[in-house]
């Protein structure tokens, strides 16, 4: 007699179907993971690309954009030179406007160390050793600035150069000078720096603004 294998009773076959299920759900969970993760690959270097993108077109934008015209500023450039033993002096600097403000109160305020103009730090270039009121200035490059009062004005040269005019480091200092002070025929609406040459090898460094003149002698060595 021969004996057939027993079918699996039905809560065996219950038990293989709900395994099977879980395998398949297991196997998608897997596949979609995976795809998920793809997925966010892709985004991270299409969002990296745009970003490359966006900064390659700011930088061309800007690359292409024409050097500011200086000369429409409210404060625009001037130039103040003069020629001492054959060597150039050059003072370049900003020129405000009065605009009914008042020197020492809204402008150049008294005790206060003032820029001597407006936007970048006045610059001195001197191609030749000086003497500026008494102080030995050698050859080269500084920035001026002043102390304005109502009395006698000091000019300051300062051997920090290429900054902002408001950024003073008293530290950098080479030198305080007292200026000569005197009044002036008429009044002057726009700050202007000058030399007046005296002879070969000596000028008048003037600073005119309102009703005042301030000076200081500038010698070659």
């Amino acid at each position: 007699m021969v004996t057939l294998p027993r079918r699996p009773n039905s809560k065996f076959r219950r038990k293989l179907r709900m395994a099977w299920t879980l395998m398949r759900f297991s196997r998608r969970g897997d596949h979609n993971l995976v795809s998920n993760e793809r997925k966010l690959k892709m985004q991270r270097k299409y969002l990296a690309a745009g970003v490359l993108l966006v900064l390659m077109a700011a930088t061309l934008s800007m690359a292409q954009q024409p050097p500011q015209d200086k000369s429409k500023r409210p404060s625009p450039p001037g130039t103040a030179e003069v020629t001492l033993k054959g060597k150039k002096i050059t003072i370049d600097y900003s020129r405000p406007y009065l605009k009914g403000r008042k020197v020492g109160q809204e402008l150049a305020p008294y005790g206060k160390v003032w820029r001597t103009g407006a936007n970048e730090a006045t610059a001195l270039t001197t191609e030749v050793d000086l003497n500026i009121g008494g102080v030995k200035v050698p050859a080269g490059k500084y920035t001026l600035y002043s102390l304005p009062s109502e009395g006698t004005w000091k000019l300051i040269i300062n051997k920090q150069t290429g900054q902002w005019g408001t950024q003073y480091d008293e530290s950098q200092d080479l030198a305080r000078i007292d200026m000569k002070k005197s009044p002036l025929p008429q009044p002057v609406e726009q700050f202007t720096i000058s030399f007046s040459k005296t002879s070969e090898t000596a000028a008048e460094l003037n600073l005119d603004w309102e009703n005042t003149r301030v000076s200081v002698t500038v010698k070659a060595e």
